[in-house]
């Protein structure tokens, strides 16, 4: 069969981890760079059949085509190496520091960001044909959704901060469970169909998710959107990556390592006899 049991796919998680630590600086940043730039074209083609249907559940359905592309090609986002790279750490893996540990993540948002910029670029050209003319009804709607999701925020203050951060979490505890949910079958087919329940609740429940932000608002900014880089970084992307580093290690990765990988004795078993009633002899 292609199902993987927990036990055996914990261990994969903690081995992931431990290999994302010691890759290469050009071949992690590669991975990092292909990963932002396939999910953002996602999520430019998920809007952008929002818009042309009228039905966000369509757009939503179709986003995780991005996701098991990437995954499948074995490219790398931070969301994913917040859920796995620590447990490398925690199992104490030879060689797996602090230091490592933060220069993946490093190097990860570094290329994650290039590539998702990258495409907003690309699009913003596309929608604008080649900013000679007012963006179209897809450049629109990518241009209001960075305001809605900063300056919406903002207006309502810590409770919005709060509100945003707790989306973020909400947010990779679905797709770390994606991340996760593809080492649960050794066949393709199981692979997607694993990796596309939760990252389609994620992106229909409009949690945030740190890389597809990195495209839809950079590219808002390049349409006309009424908000600024400063409004991006502090009142969506910051908190965002936190609330991503929380959601996915958390309820990803640390419950299924306590789990599957570092289980606890078992109980004492009563045995059939030790269980029986005891007969009282009559007096």
């Amino acid at each position: 069969m292609s199902y993987v049991n927990p036990t055996d796919f914990a261990k994969k998680m903690v081995d992931a981890g431990e290999a994302k630590v010691f890759m290469s600086t050009k071949d992690t940043l590669i991975r990092a760079y292909m990963a932002g730039a396939i999910l953002a074209l996602a999520a430019a083609f998920a809007v952008t059949v929002t818009v042309n249907t009228g039905d966000p559940l369509i757009g939503a359905l179709l986003f995780p085509v991005g996701f098991c592309m990437l995954y499948l090609l074995g490219f790398d986002l931070l969301t994913g190496g917040f859920t796995l790279v620590p447990l490398a750490l925690i199992d104490k893996r030879r060689g797996v520091t602090m230091k490592g540990l933060m220069r993946n993540w490093g190097l990860v948002f570094a290329g994650n960001f290039a590539g998702a910029f990258t495409v907003a670029v690309f699009m913003a050209i596309i929608v604008t044909f080649g900013f000679s003319e007012a963006p179209n009804a897809v450049g629109e709607k990518i241009g209001h959704i960075g305001e809605g999701r900063t300056l919406g925020y903002a207006a309502h203050g810590a409770a919005g901060m709060l509100t945003l951060f707790v989306r973020a979490v909400m947010c990779n505890w679905m797709v770390s469970t994606g991340v996760v949910a593809a080492m649960m079958s050794t066949s393709v087919s199981g692979k997607i169909m694993a990796m596309w329940m939760p990252i389609l609740v994620f992106f229909y429940m409009g949690f945030e998710h740190s890389i597809v932000n990195m495209f839809l608002f950079p590219a808002g900014i390049l349409l006309g959107g009424q908000f600024t880089w400063m409004d991006y970084l502090i009142w969506n992307e910051i908190p965002t990556v936190v609330g991503n580093l929380v959601g996915g290690l958390t309820f990803v990765g640390a419950m299924i390592y306590a789990t599957h990988h570092r289980t606890s004795p078992e109980r004492d078993r009563v045995s059939i006899d030790e269980a029986k009633p005891v007969a009282v002899p009559a007096e």
